[in-house]
């Protein structure tokens, strides 16, 4: 690419010739006698021979540790392939463990620390050329929705790596609220135009772009990664499965934040699509929405208790109120959900052994359902707790629900913005509830 017209105009130049790079090579040497550089040019470098140059060089049949060695979070997987998150945050395919352009036999690591592979570089180049210079770690990634890989910049030393644009208005006086440019990103992708994959160049110069390069090293790529709470996109679809699963846990305290009704609609919609037998939809769920008819249920539901707690044979008024206690968890939340199970569509069996059995079916289709509520909802960021109180009065709640005899009540899920975070849950393996035959 040659220099063109205009404020916007640049050039990339390949800085050629560089022999092959050896562990403990003085890297910065061997660019500065091979190129000639200017004030203001960034010097994009591959991280093959940084990794080189740093000795992260490690043998081929080792390649599956040095993924595992390497990775902090498993994004998402395919067979033998995954997609990590590196100790630097970078997300990419087999942690950047690469085994092209190196020896046969081996594989390189990414740098430990691009960040600071870019700052000494940075600092060695000037003292060698002079010259005023941004340096530009990359490596090549591929990227969701797209097919093709480009480089990326995951090291960065003196260059300005985000242009925010938020706050300035385009050509139609528009204001611009959410545009923020990965300028090193760009840089890197135009340096490889220059560079090739299979050129053996593995350096190159953009020119003309100047303002982009900075006094101070700077933060590095920091701010070119998204923070998780911004990331929607996270996770691979079995490991949001997963990790939504891991995030349901029983919630008992609430803010008062409203919950979205839109939300538990959605819930809903994929508690739905459990299981059940003969071909049935056994559920349905009411959504107790107001805080009048909240208060109206659970007051019905606590007189009911209450009556029938009292009696039985040693319950006093202290132990009513242990008990009745437990349901304070559905009052503190601000939205309620009660699931019923309905059974039309069984089997009517004359004999009570085959009837009892056709009910569970039923039941087990129902818990399937609600599992599905409540991972759903936890995907949603809400938290939740499944009260099995209603099962107690079902006909209270029949009641002042207005519902239909055939509707039965399993019980009450309580739903809400947690008001703390979760204990962490202690990994549990499969093995102690598994018996293989």
């Amino acid at each position: 690419m040659g220099p063109g017209a205009g404020p916007g105009a640049f050039s990339v130049l390949p800085v050629a010739g560089l022999p092959e790079i050896e562990p403990g090579t003085d890297l910065a040497e061997l660019i500065a006698k091979a190129g000639e550089f200017e004030d203001g040019d960034v010097v994009v470098v591959t991280s093959k021979i940084v990794s080189k140059a740093e000795g992260r060089i490690v043998e081929a049949a080792d390649r599956e540790a040095a993924i595992d060695a390497e990775t902090v979070r498993v994004v998402a997987r395919r067979g033998r392939s995954r997609i990590v998150e590196n100790r630097n945050g970078l997300v990419m395919a087999a942690a950047g463990v690469d085994a092209s352009n190196t020896a046969p036999g081996t594989v390189l690591l990414l740098p430990l620390d691009p960040d600071a592979s870019a700052r000494a570089l940075r600092a060695r180049l000037r003292q060698l050329t002079g010259r005023r210079l941004g340096v530009l770690v990359t490596d090549t990634f591929g990227r969701p929705w797209r097919n093709g890989l480009t480089d990326v910049a995951i090291g960065a030393a003196g260059v300005a790596v985000v242009e925010d644009h938020r706050g300035r208005r385009d050509s139609h006086g528009n204001e611009l609220t959410l545009t923020v440019t990965a300028t090193a990103d760009e840089l890197a992708a135009a340096g490889d135009l220059a560079k090739g994959k299979a050129s053996g160049v593995p350096v190159a110069v953009v020119r003309g772009l100047g303002g982009v390069v900075t006094e101070e090293d700077g933060d590095g790529i920091r701010p070119l990664l998204r923070p998780v709470v911004d990331d929607l996109f996270r996770m691979g679809t079995s490991e949001a499965l997963r990790e939504a699963v891991t995030l349901r846990r029983t919630v008992r305290s609430f803010t008062a934040e409203p919950v979205d009704p839109e939300a538990v609609r959605r819930a809903v919609a994929a508690a739905v699509t459990a299981p059940a037998p003969h071909h049935t939809t056994p559920w349905r769920f009411v959504l107790v929405e107001t805080a009048e008819a909240r208060e109206r249920l659970l007051d019905a539901m606590l007189a009911a208790w209450r009556h029938d707690l009292a009696e039985l044979d040693g319950w006093d008024e202290a132990k009513i109120a242990r008990r009745t206690a437990r349901g304070n968890v559905l009052r503190a939340a601000p939205y309620l959900v009660v699931p019923c199970l309905v059974t039309d569509g069984s089997h009517d069996y004359p004999d009570a052994r085959r009837a009892a059995a056709e009910r569970e079916m039923f039941v087990v289709a129902m818990g399937a359902a609600v599992q599905n509520l409540l991972v759903t909802l936890a995907g949603e960021g809400y938290g939740s707790a499944w009260v099995s109180s209603t099962m107690f009065c079902r006909d209270t709640v029949r009641e002042v629900l207005d519902l239909p005899d055939g509707w039965d009540p399993m019980g009450a899920v309580a739903v809400g913005r947690p008001a703390e975070e979760p204990r962490a849950r202690q990994a549990r393996s499969a093995d102690a509830f598994l018996t293989v035959r």
